[in-house]
């Protein structure tokens, strides 16, 4: 899930989801891609941290691959440069995509953009198509604790959750935990502190969709 990392928590000690897990895993180099946006924007790590919110230190190391920034962060990141999401974890370079009518976006079976941390397996769905205020993320949660995060998420946005195996637990500043089962769907604000565990011996895996406000 798009859970908050210590990006946004200064230079609090990395949590095991801040180790590299390779390329392949991660589906580009996020890194890389960061660096070369700040680079030709002409920014400077103090700039970007004061658009994004993120430290300039904790910014420092995700563009070096040292921090493996979860998705709430790669959204923070994403709002502050003014670029979407998807662009960011996408593989495909284009920072200012045009859009047009009528369009459409297909992602088959075992396709996407992958993203992964310590807590959740992400695989971003769609991801050519840009512009869109919807993203649909298809998720293994890995976390059986809330303790695994190394801070709840809170994000300018509303997700729309539906489990397709396992048993989901999303927890709440706001509620008791809530279990859902396959099947099972929620729709909620997360401008609320929240976060997902699995429970039981099997990985919950989930649909959600990420709309911006």
């Amino acid at each position: 899930m798009p859970e908050i990392s210590l990006a946004e928590r200064g230079d609090t000690p990395e949590p095991p989801e801040a180790s590299r897990n390779g390329d392949e895993a991660r589906g580009v180099d996020i890194g890389a891609r960061l660096l070369k946006l700040r680079k030709s924007r002409r920014l400077t790590l103090q700039d970007v941290s004061t658009m994004t919110g993120v430290s300039a230190s904790a910014f420092s190391k995700i563009e070096r691959n040292e921090l493996s920034p979860t998705i709430s962060t790669i959204q923070r990141i994403a709002h502050g440069l003014e670029v979407e999401l998807v662009t960011l974890l996408s593989a495909e370079d284009d920072v200012n995509p045009v859009s047009f009518a009528g369009r459409r976006s297909i992602s088959r079976a075992g396709s996407g953009s992958k993203h992964t941390t310590g807590t959740c397996n992400n695989v971003l769905l769609c991801a050519d198509l840009k512009n869109k205020r919807a993203t649909p993320i298809l998720t293994t949660v890995t976390a059986r604790s809330p303790d695994e995060y190394a801070a709840w998420a809170k994000s300018e946005a509303e997700i729309f959750v539906t489990v397709l195996e396992g048993t989901l637990v999303v927890h709440s500043r706001l509620y008791e935990p809530l279990e859902l089962n396959k099947g099972d769907s929620v729709y909620y604000d997360a401008t609320t502190e929240h976060t997902w565990t699995s429970k039981g011996p099997t990985n919950a895996v989930v649909l959600w969709v990420l709309v911006d406000l």
